[in-house]
C-alpha cells in the first residue's frame, strides 16, 4: 500500500494561456470613462426639495436650562459681531430682553438709510 499525504496548503500557481475574466470596459466616445450606477439608483438631478425663499439667519439666541434647580445661562450673537454671554436667572432673562430690543436696532435686519430723514 502507498502513502497518501494530506494536500499541501501552500497556493498553487497556475499559468494559463487565457485571459482573465476581469477586463476594462468600453471608453466613451468622446474619451472620458463611462459612468456606472448601481440598478434603482436615479441618475437625474432632482429640483431642490426645500427651495430657498431668500431669508437667512442673522442673529440666534441660545438658552440653556439643564434642570429645575440648574443654573440657566444664554448666548446672544449676530452677524453684526454682536457676541453676548449670561449667567444665572435674572442676567439671563435681561438678556433675552436686550436681544429681543436688537432684533429692531441691527443694522442687518433693519438698514439705517432713510430712518433720519424727515
Amino acid at each position: 500500500m502507498s502513502q497518501q499525504h494530506p494536500p499541501s496548503l501552500k497556493s498553487q500557481s497556475v499559468t494559463s494561456d487565457q485571459p482573465h475574466a476581469a477586463a476594462p470596459g468600453p471608453a466613451a466616445s468622446d474619451g472620458r470613462a463611462l459612468k456606472v450606477v448601481a440598478e434603482g439608483v436615479p441618475t437625474a438631478l432632482c429640483p431642490d426639495p426645500h427651495p430657498g425663499d431668500g431669508r437667512h439667519s442673522v442673529a440666534w439666541l441660545h438658552i440653556c436650562v439643564p434642570g429645575h434647580s440648574a443654573v440657566p445661562s444664554v448666548t446672544s450673537r449676530c452677524l453684526c459681531g454682536r457676541d453676548r454671554r449670561a449667567v444665572g436667572r435674572a442676567r439671563v432673562l435681561a438678556l433675552i430682553d436686550d436681544h429681543q430690543a436688537h432684533r429692531h436696532t441691527c443694522p442687518l435686519r433693519s438698514p439705517q438709510e432713510g430712518r433720519t430723514a424727515a
